[in-house]
């Protein structure tokens, strides 16, 4: 009787924990903490090489940055999912998380999200004032620009949204160079037109619910066709941002410029599909290894050049 108890404790205890992991992770979004965590890096990298410092001389830096990055982060996003709690629910992209179904309760939400921002901002400032000063400035373009103005008021919200979205490599670059320089603004701007058109395929994709929740999001106002040519005119922005980083070499700017040309070719078809909707989750996807390959890509030609 007593190993029956206790293997019936085991099979429960786990999932248990597992789940609670999974809802914390969630929390913080983090997938939005991993894929800026790579522009983070990217910037301080960049950096590194256009001052000529030695990272491994400065471990101590790169380690404030990436948890103090980390952290803000995340405490952002736990913000955003305590500022969505009313509308959270009638998304079924979102209803699922632990603020809707009711496992982490607001003020330990509230918590969390107020002790990472504290504990990421005091990592940033040991790491240098600007990156600390940066940090607010994305804490602030997301939490209260964002989430808490432009996301249920203006059409115009994604675009207020890539402020923030844009801040984590000048973060980088701020932690070791504290002037920053061309090198930080061309990451910034890449980011800043970046984030349209992928944020508007993953709006495409849930349209229905994004008007169910009442936010004003392009396709909802103004429809898929609108919506496209906004995507196209954002992709268009990037061809030139690449050449900001002339230093980089002509195979760097060859291939920024493939990567922006075959985005361009996949928007472009949106106008003859039939199927809006799987041509959107194409330009998602295309857009995630967009970004991937591209900051990868800096980071590598970064050495060599």
């Amino acid at each position: 009787m007593s190993n029956g108890r206790t293997l019936t404790v085991t099979r429960n205890t786990e999932p248990e924990t597992t789940s609670v992991v999974k809802d914390f992770l969630a929390l913080i979004k983090i997938g939005i903490v991993n894929s800026n965590l790579v522009t983070t890096f990217t910037g301080m990298w960049l950096a590194f090489q256009f001052t000529g410092r030695h990272f491994l001389q400065e471990l101590d830096v790169i380690f404030c940055t990436m948890l103090g990055a980390a952290l803000i982060i995340g405490g952002s996003g736990a913000m955003n999912n305590f500022i969505d709690q009313d509308i959270d629910p009638i998304m079924k992209r979102t209803k699922a998380r632990p603020t809707v179904t009711g496992r982490f309760k607001p003020n330990f939400v509230l918590t969390i999200a107020l002790s990472f921002l504290i504990v990421g901002e005091i990592l940033l400032f040991a790491a240098s004032f600007a990156a600390g000063m940066w940090g607010l400035v994305g804490i602030f373009a997301y939490v209260v620009l964002y989430s808490m103005w432009s996301k249920r008021k203006h059409v115009s919200n994604t675009v207020v949204g890539s402020i923030s979205g844009a801040i984590p490599p000048i973060i980088g670059f701020a932690a070791v160079e504290p002037a920053l320089g061309p090198g930080a603004l061309a990451l910034f701007l890449i980011m800043f037109a970046w984030q349209p058109p992928h944020f508007y395929a993953l709006a495409m994709k849930r349209t229905e619910e994004y008007r169910a929740a009442n936010i004003p999001m392009l396709p909802v106002v103004k429809g898929f066709k609108r919506t496209k040519y906004s995507m196209v005119f954002w992709i268009l922005l990037l061809f030139p941002l690449p050449f900001l980083l002339t230093e980089l070499g002509n195979g760097f700017l060859i291939l920024a410029t493939a990567l922006n040309l075959g985005w361009v070719i996949l928007a472009l078809k949106g106008f003859t599909t039939k199927d809006d909707i799987k041509w959107a989750n194409k330009m998602f996807i295309y857009s995630l290894n967009h970004m991937t390959i591209l900051f990868v890509s800096i980071i590598i030609f970064a050495v060599f050049s």
